[in-house]
């Protein structure tokens, strides 16, 4: 809209939530990674209105923590009086002139291409966003008159029996203009069975003062479904994840079962990405071409250079691996890793806070934690890092082309220079020079006569 109309939103977020039988706010609860109201507030600001509004009630300062931006303002609605009056707590805040859009924060998968028909058209105008239900239980029903114009909405408690028959609901969606909704909602009433002051009562007022109120449907019902229990929110959270994979499937993303598949953030993906059953990506994903995901595995903001393979069970975060990597199965990359192209990252191996170079490899049951790997390293079964003395972190060294054997422990600070080799089971703590063989271990010996110790019977 223009600066001469200025659009506000305000987005009712002050319930409770009881169905959810929860200490967090009903609008904190989390759908594909965040909170509800973040989803709202994301569709709210691809309106670009004047003003955002944010009204709070139950635990508000958890709701103000969690959405806090310079673009929201937030007011808040104590006691909790129903729609209207929580409608009333944003009038002061309103941009002047315009039209004001009514959003629900528990309505998380409302899209900004279904709210546009709201605010087109004419200013003075009220249009409310209504949908087909085969079963409205629990609704407010939209009722019309003979010529199809909306009349009024009533409540499912105040409903009589005629009335619970309509299919069509209200979505809790609205626009009004902004001039005359402070005065409407002044002359609200609270004459219903829950002695609460609804915001459709508005629309009889609106009628009177021969203000046109337009009903726009919805034909995507997921789209303005609310979440009143954790039932609901399950139920929408299959949604998203379906229309997401259904979107990656239509880039050419190869998805097993997309009913086995779930997104926390953002995942993008290049050609020819396969993904099998059960991952789960959070944060900002990056899958490269030919990137291929194996089952059961976990992501979370890292990014995958081309044509690397991480097997079943690995979980890789906050870290970036290069071109024609190997991770897995069941390797874990920590935070602050970096792995170059070729490598290597086998079974039961976790790095942490590393950088690993080209063509290493570190193929079973191994730790590296604040190293930085050469290239060509090979990093026998069994080897790890000492990096922690019991009060600071310290960090080891490997250079190029150095061959590390089978048990082997780099007690931090250390360095093994490019072309060592160390022999299995050693315990290195000073430098190992560069194209020699280091070793550590005690001499081999037998003991003659000994006996291994036999169960003594209790008997």
């Amino acid at each position: 809209m223009s600066k001469a109309s200025p659009l506000n939103v305000v987005i009712l977020a002050a319930g409770m939530g009881k169905r959810m039988h929860s200490n967090l706010p009903k609008v904190l609860h989390k759908l594909a990674g965040r909170p509800l109201l973040s989803h709202v507030l994301d569709a709210a600001r691809a309106l670009s209105p004047a003003k955002i509004i944010v009204v709070t009630g139950h635990e508000a300062a958890l709701v103000r923590e969690a959405a806090a931006a310079p673009d929201i303002v937030f007011v808040n609605q104590s006691p909790q009086l129903g729609t209207g009056h929580a409608v009333q707590q944003a009038v002061p805040e309103l941009a002047p002139g315009g039209k004001t859009v009514v959003l629900l924060g528990d309505v998380p998968l409302i899209q900004p291409a279904a709210l546009q028909p709201l605010i087109d058209g004419p200013v003075n105008r009220v249009s409310m966003m209504t949908t087909l239900l085969d079963d409205p239980t629990g609704y407010g029903r939209v009722v019309r008159d003979a010529r199809k114009k909306v009349k009024c909405v009533v409540e499912h408690k105040d409903a009589t029996r005629a009335q619970h028959k309509i299919r069509e609901i209200n979505t809790g969606i609205f626009c009004y203009p902004t001039a005359k909704l402070g005065k409407w909602l002044g002359q609200l009433k609270p004459n219903n069975a829950q002695k609460e002051y609804y915001v459709t009562d508005v629309l009889p007022m609106a009628l009177k003062d021969k203000v046109p109120v337009e009903g726009i449907l919805c034909s995507d019902p997921p789209q303005v479904e609310g979440v009143n229990n954790r039932a609901q929110l399950t139920q929408l959270e299959r949604v998203y994840q379906q229309r997401l994979a259904t979107k990656l499937l239509e880039q050419g993303v190869a998805i097993a079962d997309p009913a086995r598949f779930d997104v926390r953030g953002a995942i993008t993906c290049g050609r020819d990405v396969s993904i099998d059953v059960g991952c789960v990506f959070e944060g900002k994903v990056e899958l490269g071409d030919g990137v291929r995901i194996g089952a059961h595995c976990v992501l979370n903001n890292i990014t995958v250079a081309a044509n690397t393979i991480i097997e079943p069970f690995s979980h890789l975060t906050q870290a970036s691996v290069g071109v024609n990597c190997r991770i897995g199965p069941y390797t874990r990359i920590r935070p602050g890793t970096q792995l170059a192209d070729e490598v290597h990252i086998g079974n039961f191996v976790e790095v942490k806070a590393s950088d690993i170079g080209y063509g290493t490899k570190a193929s079973h049951l191994t730790y590296i934690g604040d190293s930085t790997v050469g290239r060509n390293v090979n990093v026998g079964a069994g080897t790890i890092t000492c990096n922690y003395d019991g009060a600071n972190k310290h960090r080891t060294v490997i250079e190029d082309d150095v061959f590390i054997g089978s048990d082997t422990q780099l007690v931090a600070p250390v360095t093994v220079r490019r072309g060592a080799t160390i022999g299995a089971g050693a315990t290195i703590t000073r430098e190992a020079p560069a194209d020699q063989l280091t070793l550590s271990r005690a001499k081999q010996m037998s003991v003659p006569g000994w006996k291994r110790p036999v169960k003594i019977s209790k008997g």
